[in-house]
C-alpha cells in the first residue's frame, strides 16, 4: 500500500491539458493555474513586505472575535469571486453553440463546485463573520463565551474551503451536484476522489458551523450586559439567537448523511444502496432536514441586518419591535417543518405532499410581517440612500418576488410541472442573493468602521449596487420564463432555438453581476487608498441606534471600557437624545482577554491535512493526522496561562481619549453624512 494513496501524476492539474488538449482541459489548467500562482504571488508580497510576522501575530493567532469575524468575511470573498467567475463561465458554455466549448463532466463539476461553495464557503463564513463582528458589540459582551472555540471554527471553515480550491490543482471535485445524492455519488459510478472532496471539505465546515452556533447561542445567554432582558436585544441579536439554534440543530444532520456517504464508499456499507437493502431517500430526507433549515440560517441574519440598517437610514426605530422578534421565532420553529417541499416528486401519499405543502405556505407569513414591518418603519421617516440602505431597499422588492413564486413551489401540483427545471433555478437565487449577499453587503458598508476606523467609498459602493441589481434580473428573470418553457436544470448545453434569446440575456446579466462585484473590490481599494478622509475616529457615522455605536472606531480589543449598564431598550439613542456623547462608564475593573495563541491554527490545519489524506485514502498520514489533532486540543487544554490582564486604569484613559476626541469634534449636519466633513461625529437629533 503507497503512502499515497489513490493520488498519482494524473491528479495533477497540468497533466490532463498534455494527455487530451482541448479547450475544457486547458480551462481546468488555467484554473489551477491560477490558484497555485495566485498562492505564489501572495507569499512572495508577504515576505517582500515583511508582513509575515504581524500577519501571524496580529491575526493568524488572534482571539478577538473582530479580527475572527474579517477573517471570515474576507475568506467569503475570496471563494465569491471563484463562485461569479463559474457562474459566468457556465452561462457562457450554454450560449455557445452546442455542445459548448466545456465538456459535460467539466460543466457538471462547475455547477457542484459553484452550488458547494455559495453556499457553504460564501453564504455560511459571510453570515458567521458579521455576526462575530456585531453580536458580541451589540449586547455588551467584550468577546465571545468560548474565545479559542471560535478560532477553532474559523479554520475549520478555513480548511474545508482550502480542499475545495485544492480541487482546482490536485484531481477533481465531483460532478453530482451541491446535494451529491447517491446512487450517482456512490463508489460504483462515481469512483474518483471527487465526492470524497464534497464530503470532506463539508466535514469539517459543518463542524465549524455547528460549534460556532453553539458559540453564539451561549454567548446571547451568558454574556448579555447587566439590565438587557431578552426582548431588549436588538432584532440583529434575535435573529442570530435564532440562527444559532439552527445552526446547531441543522448542521448534524448534514454531517451524519455525508458521514454515511462515506462510510457507504470506503467501508462497504449499504446506507444509500438500494440493492442491498438500504434507501437512497433517506440521504434525500436527511440532506434537506439541513438544507430548509440552511436556506434560514443564511436569511435570517440578513433580515437581522436590514432591521438595523433600515430604522437607522430612516431616522425612526423599527416598527413593531415585538412582532418583528416572534416572527423570527415562528421562522426559526416552522423551518424543521417544511423539507419535504424539496422533494414532492419522490413518490409519497397526495396526503404527505398537501401536508408540507401547507407548512410551506405558512411559514411566508411571518416573513411577510416582517416585510410590512421593515416597510412601515420606513413610512414618513428622512431616508438617507446610503449604499446600506440601497442593498436593503432593493432587497424588499426583489426577494417578495421571490417569496411568491416560493408560494407557488408550495404548491406540489405546481411543483410537479417545475421540479428540476430552470423555475427553480431562479427562484433558489431569487431567495438567496437578495436574501443572502444583499443583507451581508449592506452590513459591510454599513459597520465596516466599527472593524477599520474608516467609512467605505459610498461612490463605488451605489455603483456595485446597481450592477448587482441589474445583473441580478438579467441573470435570474430570464430563468423563470424559460423555465416555465421546460428548460431543464443542469444542462451542459441546449439546442431548443427558443431558449437562446432568453440565455443571451441571461449571460449578459452574468456578466453584470461580474461587473458589480468587480466594483466592490475597487471600492474597497478606493477606500484603502483614501482611507484618511474617510477615518470616523469618533464612532457612530451614521447616527446609528445600537449601542456598538456608542464606541470609537475602530473599536478596541477590549470592546467596551466598562460594561454599559441597559436601562432601555435604544440606550445610546436615549443618551443622544439627553445631550450626551458618550455613555456613561459605570466601573472601571481590571479585564482578563484571551492572549493570542496558534493552537487553532495548527488544529485546523491538521484537521485539513486529514480531510486530505481520507480523500486520497492515504490512510496512514490521516491516522497520524486524525491523534495529532486531538493532541492539539488535549495539549491546549492543559494550558493555565491563556490570559492577558488589561488594567483598570488602562481602561480609564482609553475612555477618557475616546471622551475628549468626541467631545472636541464639532457635529454636523445629516446632509454632510456621506461627505468628507463626516468624521465620525454624532448626527444631530432627527425628526
Amino acid at each position: 500500500m503507497s503512502i499515497l494513496g489513490s493520488l498519482d501524476w494524473n491528479d495533477i492539474f497540468i497533466v490532463p491539458f498534455f494527455t487530451d488538449p482541448s479547450l475544457s482541459t486547458g480551462i481546468a489548467a488555467g484554473a489551477g493555474g491560477i490558484v497555485v500562482l495566485g498562492a505564489l504571488a501572495v507569499m512572495v508580497l508577504l515576505t517582500v513586505k515583511g508582513w509575515w510576522k504581524p500577519l501571524w501575530s496580529n491575526w493568524i493567532t488572534t482571539l478577538d472575535h473582530k479580527k475572527i469575524g474579517v477573517i471570515y468575511i474576507v475568506l467569503a470573498l475570496i471563494m465569491l469571486i471563484r463562485g461569479v467567475l463559474e457562474a459566468v463561465v457556465m452561462r457562457a458554455q450554454q450560449v455557445s453553440p452546442a455542445p459548448g466549448f466545456l465538456s459535460v463532466e467539466h460543466h457538471a463539476e462547475l455547477f457542484s463546485t459553484h452550488g458547494t461553495i455559495m453556499i457553504f464557503f460564501v453564504a455560511m463564513p459571510f453570515l458567521t463573520g458579521v455576526i462575530n463582528v456585531v453580536m458580541p458589540l451589540q449586547i455588551g459582551a467584550r468577546d465571545m463565551e468560548f474565545p479559542f472555540m471560535n478560532a477553532v471554527s474559523l479554520w475549520l471553515s478555513i480548511g474545508g474551503a482550502a480542499l475545495v480550491m485544492a480541487s482546482l490543482v490536485v484531481g477533481h471535485f465531483e460532478t453530482g451536484g451541491w446535494t451529491a445524492y447517491p446512487p450517482y455519488t456512490g463508489i460504483k459510478l462515481s469512483p474518483n476522489e471527487g465526492v470524497d472532496y464534497w464530503i470532506w471539505s463539508l466535514g469539517l465546515t459543518s463542524v465549524g458551523s455547528t460549534l460556532s452556533g453553539i458559540n453564539f447561542l451561549v454567548t446571547i445567554y451568558k454574556q448579555r450586559a447587566p439590565g438587557m432582558k431578552l426582548f431588549d436585544m436588538s432584532i440583529f441579536a434575535w435573529t442570530t439567537l435564532c440562527t444559532a439554534i439552527l445552526m446547531i440543530f441543522a448542521m448534524m444532520p448534514l454531517t451524519v448523511a455525508s458521514l454515511m456517504l462515506a462510510l457507504d464508499r470506503q467501508a462497504g456499507f449499504h446506507f444509500f444502496t438500494a440493492t442491498h437493502g438500504g434507501n437512497m431517500m433517506n440521504f434525500a430526507n436527511m440532506f434537506w432536514l439541513f438544507g430548509h433549515p440552511e436556506v434560514y440560517i443564511l436569511i435570517l441574519p440578513a433580515f437581522g441586518v436590514f432591521s438595523e440598517v433600515i430604522p437607522t437610514f430612516s431616522g425612526k426605530k423599527i416598527y413593531g419591535y415585538t412582532s418583528l422578534v416572534w416572527a423570527t421565532i415562528a421562522i426559526a420553529v416552522l423551518s424543521f417543518t417544511v423539507w419535504v417541499h424539496h422533494f414532492f416528486t419522490m413518490g409519497q401519499t397526495a396526503h404527505l405532499n398537501a401536508i408540507f405543502g401547507i407548512a410551506t405556505m405558512t411559514i411566508g407569513v411571518p416573513t411577510g410581517v416582517k416585510v410590512f414591518n421593515w416597510m412601515l418603519t420606513m413610512w414618513r421617516g428622512k431616508l438617507r440612500f446610503s449604499t446600506a440602505m440601497l442593498f436593503s431597499t432593493g432587497f424588499i422588492f426583489t426577494f417578495v418576488i421571490g417569496g411568491i413564486t416560493g408560494v407557488m413551489l408550495a404548491n406540489p401540483t405546481i411543483d410537479f410541472a417545475t421540479h428540476n427545471s430552470l423555475f427553480l433555478v431562479a427562484h433558489f437565487h431569487n431567495m438567496l442573493i437578495p436574501g443572502l449577499l444583499f443583507g451581508m453587503f449592506a452590513a459591510v458598508n454599513y459597520w465596516f468602521p466599527l472593524c477599520f476606523g474608516f467609512r467605505l467609498d459610498e461612490k463605488w459602493g451605489r455603483r456595485s449596487f446597481w450592477l448587482w441589481m441589474i445583473g441580478f434580473y438579467g441573470a435570474f428573470m430570464p430563468l423563470y420564463a424559460i423555465g416555465l418553457m421546460g428548460a431543464p436544470r443542469r444542462m451542459a448545453f441546449f439546442t431548443e432555438p427558443a431558449y437562446f434569446p432568453w440565455l443571451v440575456i441571461a449571460m449578459l446579466g452574468a456578466l453584470c453581476v461580474l461587473a458589480g462585484l468587480t466594483a466592490q473590490i475597487i471600492q474597497v481599494w478606493v477606500s484603502v487608498k483614501n482611507r484618511e478622509s474617510l477615518m470616523v475616529p469618533a464612532g457612530d457615522p451614521w447616527d446609528g441606534r445600537g449601542i456598538e455605536w456608542s464606541l470609537g472606531c475602530p473599536v478596541p480589543e477590549y470592546d467596551f471600557s466598562t460594561i454599559p449598564a441597559m436601562t432601555s431598550r435604544e440606550p445610546w439613542v436615549d443618551a443622544k437624545e439627553a445631550g450626551k456623547r458618550v455613555m456613561d462608564p459605570t466601573e472601571f475593573v481590571d479585564i482578563h482577554l484571551p492572549k493570542p495563541t496558534g493552537m487553532p491554527f495548527l488544529v485546523g490545519l491538521v484537521a485539513t491535512l486529514f480531510a486530505f489524506a481520507m480523500i486520497f485514502q492515504m490512510w496512514l498520514i490521516a491516522a497520524v493526522g486524525f491523534v495529532a489533532m486531538w493532541v492539539l486540543v488535549l495539549i491546549r487544554s492543559y494550558d493555565t496561562d491563556w490570559e492577558e490582564t488589561v488594567t483598570a486604569e488602562e481602561l480609564r484613559e482609553g475612555y477618557e481619549a475616546h471622551k475628549r476626541l468626541v467631545e472636541t469634534t464639532p457635529q454636523i449636519r445629516l446632509d454632510d453624512e456621506f461627505t468628507t466633513k463626516n468624521r465620525g461625529l454624532i448626527m444631530e437629533t432627527q425628526v
